[in-house]
């Protein structure tokens, strides 16, 4: 679903969530404790940061793979990469995420998110890499 007129069409970032995040993360990325990590409260803090916004658009577009720990409890499993969703619709999702549980960060735009795929491509692994790194900078929690 998208919101705007024809030449000027924003996407609607909590149906984009709905329609591809929400089976795992749960409505309004509340979670599922040990299954898929809750995502309320925790984008915006983690955008916050430049390193936290790239880690971001890079969960979206290559998955992750492995373990991490979210409140305090370990979750073994697989992100799926999401590169076919539009750069537009995936600044829309991690603006709605940022919302979630706070103020607003500064929103995403679909620059961004072309910006940030333009990078090295990595694999799921290389993405828990940069988050286990991000950890230790008390950058994601």
């Amino acid at each position: 679903m998208l919101a705007g007129s024809a030449s000027a069409q924003t996407p609607d970032g909590a149906f984009v969530f709905s329609q591809n995040c929400a089976m795992c993360h749960q409505s309004g990325g509340a979670g599922l404790p040990g299954q898929f990590p809750r995502l309320a409260g925790r984008v915006g803090p983690i955008s916050a940061k430049p390193a936290g916004r790239a880690y971001l658009v890079d969960v979206l577009t290559y998955g992750m793979v492995g373990q991490v720990s979210v409140d305090g409890q370990p979750i073994i499993g697989v992100m799926p990469p999401f590169a076919s969703l539009p750069d537009e619709q995936v600044a829309a999702v991690l603006g709605y995420l940022q919302s979630l549980g706070g103020a607003p960060k500064e929103a995403f735009s679909a620059a961004e998110v072309t910006a940030g795929r333009a990078k090295d491509k990595k694999s799921g692994s290389d993405v828990l890499a940069e988050r286990q790194s991000l950890v230790t900078a008390g950058v994601v929690k």
